[in-house]
């Protein structure tokens, strides 16, 4: 573990999970969700093509158009994702991964693997605490 601040090598200022104060918190918390997770597949899924935003949300089942553009931009605001504006009436809004959510993408295919083929372990769990939980 580092210390928070200390640069780590070739990376600059390394994050510190454990520090309450440091930005690697709610760094987490942003591309923890399902949303985010589901925009950087479909991205990846088009890489190297860009996605235009009702393309997106086509293929993210479930999502809301605010929703999205929060995500999107949040995304964007982090260096994940790349926007490209083409000035036209309406404007066309077009979005892809950058290398760093290209790398983002690998970390989170992993946990959507997991999460994918656990699912029906979790859902017994549940299912044995509310059990246990009605007979308490």
């Amino acid at each position: 573990m580092t210390t928070p601040g200390t640069p780590a090598p070739g990376r600059g200022v390394r994050g510190d999970l454990f520090d309450p104060h440091c930005p690697t918190r709610q760094l987490l918390d942003r591309i923890g969700t399902k949303w985010t997770s589901m925009a950087v597949k479909t991205l990846a899924d088009a890489a190297p093509d860009e996605v235009r935003f009702a393309e997106l949300r086509r293929r993210m089942p479930g999502v809301s158009q605010k929703m999205l553009s929060v995500t999107l931009r949040s995304l964007t605001r982090d260096g994940l994702v790349a926007r490209r504006v083409e000035p036209t009436v309406p404007p066309r809004v077009f979005y892809r991964l950058t290398g760093l959510g290209l790398s983002l993408e690998a970390a989170l295919a992993v946990l959507r693997t997991w999460a994918e083929e656990h699912m029906a372990e979790i859902e017994r769990a549940h299912e044995a605490a509310a059990q246990e939980a009605d007979a308490g």
